[in-house]
């Protein structure tokens, strides 16, 4: 029987000579677990926690998947999301050494499939610890955002991991590819509200600020009998003086004035 050769699968799918599913039952599960995914991810949600979701569906969505890790940032690498944080390490492996599948994967914006064994020359670091750890087979996808401009932007790169050395395949890579690009709409949601977050604790923090230094101001304006503009070059000529923060010169001089 040769590779091309199926034989009947589940819910009359077929399944390959190698006992994996076939093509159609692989896209039904795939498109299942993007469907649970885009059920269960909030508009309300923190950027690792919606990643951490895209990593726990992405396992479900291909098979011989035995965990799945989430790196972001490619400049400043970190792992936001893992099915199993012993596997952790091998992204960080990598991190360190500045190089290996994910990091491509991040940089190129293209998939990266490896079977360990064959790059040692390339990615050593990468190569020893996934042996280490027992996994033979690793695929990387970046998550891409729709371009704005003349660049897309890339979110993160799912790191999926087999104990399996024959576990993905080019359809696995093209699947996956098609997960993430469905996938990114609900990312976006995430990043745009973890953004808005961010803004508002920005602008909570400017108003804090403003505030302490308008008291500030006020003690000044009463003490030296002068307008609040002159009381604000005071602020400022302490803070460039002693080189800190405004906000922090104008706390002091509160602090001072009620005893604290």
């Amino acid at each position: 029987m040769d590779d091309k050769t199926t034989l009947p699968g589940r819910s009359g799918t077929s399944w390959t000579d190698g006992g994996r599913p076939g093509p159609v039952e692989r896209l039904d599960e795939a498109t299942a677990a993007l469907i649970a995914l885009q059920d269960n991810l909030s508009a309300e949600e923190p950027l690792d926690q919606a990643l951490q979701r895209l990593a726990e569906t992405a396992k479900m969505a291909v098979q011989d998947a035995d965990a799945v890790t989430v790196s972001v940032r490619p400049e400043e690498p970190r792992t936001a999301a893992a099915t199993d944080k012993a596997l952790v390490d091998i992204d960080e492996v990598q991190y360190r050494a500045d190089r290996g599948p994910c990091l491509n994967a991040a940089r190129t914006l293209t998939a990266v499939r490896a079977v360990v064994g064959e790059n040692a020359h390339v990615w050593p670091e990468f190569e020893a610890c996934a042996s280490r750890h027992g996994v033979h087979a690793y695929l990387s996808v970046p998550v891409v955002l729709p371009a704005t401009g003349n660049d897309a932007e890339h979110v993160a790169s799912l790191n999926i991991y087999s104990y399996t050395a024959a576990a993905f395949d080019p359809f696995d890579e093209s699947l996956m590819r098609l997960f993430t690009a469905a996938a990114s709409a609900a990312i976006k949601n995430a990043l745009r509200w973890q953004h808005s977050r961010e803004e508002i604790g920005h602008l909570s923090t400017a108003l804090g600020s403003r505030a302490v230094i308008d008291q500030a101001k006020g003690v000044l304006m009463a003490v030296h009998s002068c307008t609040a503009d002159e009381a604000f070059a005071m602020l400022v000529q302490r803070s460039q003086h002693e080189n800190r923060k405004l906000r922090d010169v104008a706390q002091a001089l509160l602090d001072s004035v009620t005893g604290r």
